[in-house]
């Protein structure tokens, strides 16, 4: 992205008054995809309630209020829209998982990142080797592992452990960046941001959704790989606009507008244009590159890029409503 004079000057400017970040956010974002949710929302809202006590982890300190703060089940209905109740639950499962996994982390990680070693090698033993857990949080995921092999194909359930022995590996990375005293350059903040996204664990949940599996052609075709960067990017970026305020607060450094602003030393309105231009940028090139690829895709490789924009969908309408970012609307939003 430019970030000529120009260019900066124009995101000062701001051409819709707004009185506060979440008005700025709503007038200048480009959303194309309509609101949806699913009709098994609040099924799954009392199914994340009722697995969060089966796994003990609503007995831990704070648990419960951050769910209630979080909402993770209507996270998962936004991004999971058309899906069944069966794969919704486990969608709305593993959202808590990780909202909890991703908080403990930061928690711990913020002391020292070699005191995230032990939970962060719990996960992997699972996920890669099968090993049994030691700890609630690793029952949890033991849990969740076993739920995807019921439901998915052994390929699915291999790209899920994948995906998420590399959303874990980035928590470290995360920690690592947050110890350090110097500044984080944008493009490292945004490399580690795509890993801690933890959004292309729940793609084979949605593979398996569908009558039949992606074929191969489709699932590696280059593509299809640009438009899985391109969509799990906006959905978190868009996240990051709205929890920038919280960020800030909480000393957080991976996200996207306080790394412009870092970048540009401008205030927190500005520096939230110049992400929001940005996401822009980012989503029109998704809808280019997918025009492109669509008439040569499988009905099941259409389908797999359908949950792609949902999640672009759901992380936009999840993030302004949750109370979570609640301080986002008290935000002043002079340029």
């Amino acid at each position: 992205m430019s970030t000529t004079h120009e260019e900066f000057t124009l995101a000062s400017q701001g051409e819709t008054p707004a009185s506060n970040l979440k008005e700025l956010i709503d007038a200048h974002l480009y959303m194309p995809f309509a609101f949806r949710s699913n009709p098994h929302e609040s099924e799954a809202v009392a199914g994340v309630d009722a697995w969060l006590r089966a796994r003990g982890l609503t007995d831990e300190p704070g648990v419960a209020a951050m769910i209630a703060y979080t909402r993770p089940a209507v996270l998962a209905s936004y991004n999971s829209p058309t899906v069944d109740s069966g794969i919704l639950q486990m969608v709305a499962n593993q959202v808590a998982y990780q909202f909890i996994f991703d908080d403990r982390a930061e928690e711990v990680g913020r002391r020292s990142p070699g005191r995230l070693l032990p939970m962060l090698t719990e996960s992997i033993a699972i996920l890669r080797d099968g090993k049994p857990p030691s700890t609630l949080l690793g029952a949890a995921l033991a849990d969740l592992h076993r739920q995807v092999r019921e439901r998915c194909t052994p390929a699915q359930a291999a790209r899920w452990a994948w995906t998420g022995r590399e959303y874990v590996h980035g928590l470290l990375y995360e920690a690592v960046a947050q110890d350090q005293r110097l500044p984080v350059p944008i493009d490292l903040s945004n490399s580690i941001r795509s890993l801690t996204a933890g959004v292309e664990p729940f793609c084979p949940l949605y593979e398996a959704a569908q009558p039949c599996e992606v074929p191969p052609e489709d699932l590696y075709h280059p593509a299809m790989r640009r438009l899985m960067r391109l969509s799990v990017d906006a959905a978190v970026w868009t996240a990051d606009l709205f929890s920038a305020v919280k960020e800030q607060r909480t000393g957080g450094m991976i996200n996207l507008a306080l790394a412009h602003q870092r970048t540009h030393r401008c205030s927190l309105p500005v520096a939230v244009m110049l992400a929001i231009r940005q996401i822009n940028d980012t989503i029109h090139e998704f809808q280019r590159h997918y025009a492109e690829i669509e008439p040569q895709l499988s009905p099941a490789g259409v389908g797999y890029v359908d949950g792609m924009v949902n999640w672009m969908r759901g992380c936009y309408y999840w993030s302004r409503t949750v109370p979570r970012y609640a301080d986002t609307a008290a935000a002043p939003a002079l340029l």
